[in-house]
């Protein structure tokens, strides 16, 4: 999971000189200029080195999964120079005899590691006997040549500490704002020449020099998040070497790559509309079926949201629910359904603590539910290797901050807090202190290569994308405005509150694996519904 992140006019005046800057690169249909793209194309790949492994050496060994490490060019100006590893996972497919090919998984971020995605159960039997199924870390993800922008914890530590994840106060931007400035000058001493070369133009380079090692002559890829934005870059890059590709939970690529502080500002507004969504369904639902369903659900929540903009709350035993972790924890609910209950029940018990009552149609939640709250969700690696010497992920800034143009004056981002929070009170400020880090930067986009369009390329099969109706880190808008900007594309939707949604329908299950299997496009325009209830009927 990645952290969540009106345009002031002073930002929009900013940002009109970081936009669509030299550093992007409109590209052919390779990634290189004519002539070079006939080398490339015409390029010998080692193959991968595959040698089994298990992926929880706890458990007894499957038998059907190995691992490598392969090497590609830390710098594709200079292909014969410094290499770095990408980690790899593959589990064989079941049915040898009936292999498709490989499908490679990217679970977004950026920053997520996808080395243990080769295990997901996402996917239904018939895709795992058909392909081999390709996990991987992208480059300076996890197991793959990590960004580390610290040497030690306490270096992270001593930094990271001082930032607010939602400042209010004058003090608390003022020190979160230079705190953002003292990190990325660590990260300039100290990650190295890889911190020039993240872009996702370099990851999609990579993946088709995998594509090519494992032997695939074309790409078979399922993207989440922002693995979707990987997606339709190989779409545009190598649209003659796609054969399926699913992208689900989209972004909103043109925006995202010419103006980040607007596409932030439209991330904000998204998990507004999925938190608006959450409390009209659990007062539809009432309690005890949802345990905040009391009354009316939205003023209450606003009445706690705005409790905390002046006053922590102290529980029982010390701990204390800030703007901050509350935020947080709200955020990270709404990635899945799953844990929206329980979010309710916390926030009741939240509501408790704040001005005790009496509930009319169930007991209150114990005090305890609250806990929870406390706790600030953290930006960490995911299956981050024992060695790592801290969790501070630096994957993150290094991928957005070369993607994503951004004015170069930190204060604009508390500048447009201001705004952002009057349209999306409860997220607005949040996401406006996502990306301060990208202003001083060591690598900006505006100086990088990266890959801003064309996206309407046609790949030589229809991509499939995948929206869900209340997706709250990539609104369902996006997952439109994606298949609208793509040259081939259909759109199935799904009625869910939830970010990504592959696993989630038995019936958008069955299209996933026609379309990976049969090659089966799905007729566009369908709206699915997800198999479990948010808030099911209590017996």
């Amino acid at each position: 999971m990645s952290r969540i992140s009106t345009l002031a006019a002073a930002a929009a005046c900013a940002l009109a000189l970081v936009a669509g800057t030299a550093g992007a690169v409109s590209a052919a249909p390779t990634d290189q200029a004519p002539g070079v793209a006939a080398a490339a194309a015409a390029e010998k790949v080692d193959p991968v080195n595959w040698t089994p492994c298990n992926p929880d050496p706890s458990k007894p060994d499957p038998k059907i999964y190995d691992c490598a490490v392969y090497p590609v060019p830390l710098d594709y100006d200079h292909p014969k120079g410094e290499k770095i590893g990408i980690a790899m996972m593959r589990r064989r497919a079941g049915d040898p005899a009936k292999r498709i090919g490989s499908l490679f998984l990217n679970p977004g971020g950026p920053g997520g590691s996808g080395y243990l995605w080769a295990t997901t159960a996402r996917f239904d039997p018939q895709v795992q006997d058909r392909f081999d199924l390709i996990g991987f870390d992208p480059r300076g993800v996890a197991r793959s040549n990590p960004l580390r922008c610290f040497k030690t914890a306490e270096e992270s530590d001593a930094i990271t500490g001082r930032m607010t994840g939602v400042p209010v106060t004058r003090a608390e931007v003022d020190e979160t704002l230079d705190a953002t400035e003292d990190y990325t000058d660590a990260c300039s001493r100290n990650a190295g020449p890889l911190i020039e070369h993240m872009s996702t133009i370099n990851v999609v380079r990579d993946l088709d020099r995998m594509r090519r090692a494992v032997g695939d002559a074309k790409l078979n890829f399922a993207g989440f998040s922002y693995g979707t934005l990987i997606g339709a870059t190989y779409a545009g890059m190598y649209p003659d070497k796609v054969r399926a590709l699913i992208i689900d939970g989209n972004v909103d690529p043109q925006l995202r790559l010419h103006n980040g502080l607007e596409y932030d500002r439209q991330r904000a507004d998204g998990f507004e509309i999925a938190l608006d969504e959450f409390l009209k369904r659990c007062q539809a639902a009432g309690a005890p079926r949802c345990a905040f369903g009391e009354g009316d659900t939205r003023a209450r929540f606003d009445a706690i949201r705005d409790h905390l903009r002046t006053s922590p709350v102290t529980l029982p035993d010390g701990s204390q629910v800030t703007l901050s972790s509350f935020t947080s924890q709200v955020a990270n609910a709404l990635y899945a359904q799953s844990r929206l209950a329980p979010l309710a029940v916390s926030i009741q018990a939240l509501d408790q603590a704040i001005q005790p009552r009496t509930a009319s149609l169930a007991a209150a939640p114990s005090v305890d539910a609250a806990k929870v709250l406390t706790q600030t969700v953290p930006a960490a690696l995911r299956e981050a290797p024992a060695d790592t010497p801290y969790t501070t992920d630096d994957s993150y800034y290094g991928v957005n901050c070369q993607d994503k143009p951004y004015p170069s004056n930190t204060r604009v981002f508390a500048n447009v807090a201001k705004s952002w929070e009057r349209e999306s009170p409860t997220f607005g400020r949040y996401q406006a202190f996502d990306a301060p880090a990208c202003a001083s930067w060591p690598a900006p986009a505006r100086d990088a290569e990266r890959y801003s369009g064309p996206w309407n390329r046609r790949t030589a099969n229809p991509v499939l994308v995948i929206g869900n109706l209340y997706d709250p880190a990539t609104q369902y808008k996006f997952a439109q405005r994606m298949q609208q900007q793509l040259g081939s594309a259909v759109l199935v939707s799904v009625d869910a509150i939830e970010h990504c949604a592959i696993g989630r329908s038995k019936a958008l299950n069955t299209l996933v694996t026609s379309y990976l299997v049969d090659g089966k496009v799905p007729a566009s325009g369908q709206l699915l519904r997800p198999d479990a209830e948010i808030f099911p009927s209590v017996a």
